[in-house]
């Protein structure tokens, strides 16, 4: 199975996409939450993957691009949410990164909802994905499926 990556932000556009590559497992990701709400609702992805980088926070609150409506539209639909890997690595403010990070595997652990990563240019192993999640506060039902 292949792994397609759409970054579409047009919405008919991207159903065309998705219609194109039936059978493989599609990765959407959007820095626009209203877009990711309606793929979530609508569309047959397997993994939404949120960018974390560039986001503005809330003054009481990380702003991660996950919250309990989308969550509990991603656990109805059977959905996984992704994290970049090149995101933690390579990102100037790893700080912020790392915590938007663990504000989401809360979140998903509340609604046992599978969280992966997503390789880009580095390619990691299994062990070292598992431990990384691990360190990051993901539960061992969640890290046994990485």
């Amino acid at each position: 199975m292949v792994r397609i990556v759409l970054t579409e932000k047009n919405f008919s556009k991207l159903r065309d996409e998705i219609k194109k590559h039936n059978g493989d497992e599609i990765v959407f990701s959007s820095e626009d939450d209203e877009l990711n709400r309606k793929v979530a609702e609508k569309l047959a992805v397997d993994i939404l993957a949120i960018p974390l980088s560039g986001r503005k926070d809330f003054s009481k609150q990380r702003n991660s691009g996950l919250n309990e409506v989308v969550a509990r539209i991603v656990k109805k639909n059977g959905i996984k949410i992704g994290i970049f890997l090149d995101e933690i690595i390579f990102s100037k403010e790893k700080e912020k990164i790392i915590s938007r990070v663990r504000q989401n595997i809360k979140l998903c652990n509340k609604n046992k909802i599978e969280m992966i990563f997503i390789e880009g240019k580095e390619k990691r192993n299994s062990v070292l994905l598992k431990s990384l999640g691990s360190t990051l506060g993901m539960p061992t039902w969640m890290t046994k499926k990485i």
